[in-house]
């Protein structure tokens, strides 16, 4: 009974923290940490990230809330959101984009580097 009751407990613990790390994963600074260079500011209301594609960089598959970018410097750039095809976009300097809450990756597709400021939206505090 004993060797149950550790096993199920085993069990328990394994799917709470294969969950939690899931879910942990989705933050950009940590799964594309290769472009999501640094936290600029951060408090309660927003994130806000410096980001920076070399050509033929990759960002690993992420999640933010509703957010918005700005390109600093532009280039090419295709978008796969989860479960849907890649969005090739060529994005200019000086553009500014609001995007929902969304779960992609991404790939600079160009020659030249991409740098963003990715700003999220936290939900309001109750």
């Amino acid at each position: 009974m004993k060797t149950i009751k550790t096993i199920i407990m085993a069990l328990i613990f394994g799917i709470f923290f294969f969950q939690s790390a899931s879910m942990y994963a989705q933050d950009p600074m940590k799964a594309a940490h290769n472009v999501y260079r640094k936290v600029l500011l951060e408090n309660d209301k927003v994130r806000v990230m410096e980001v920076v594609f070399a050509p033929g960089a990759t960002a690993a598959m992420h999640s933010h809330p509703n957010h918005t970018v700005y390109v600093v410097d532009g280039g090419k750039i295709e978008i796969t959101e989860k479960g849907k095809k890649a969005m090739a976009m060529d994005i200019k300097a000086g553009t500014a984009i609001y995007i929902p809450a969304v779960s992609h990756m991404a790939k600079n597709t160009g020659m030249t580097t991409l740098k963003l400021i990715v700003t999220e939206m936290k939900p309001a505090k109750k």
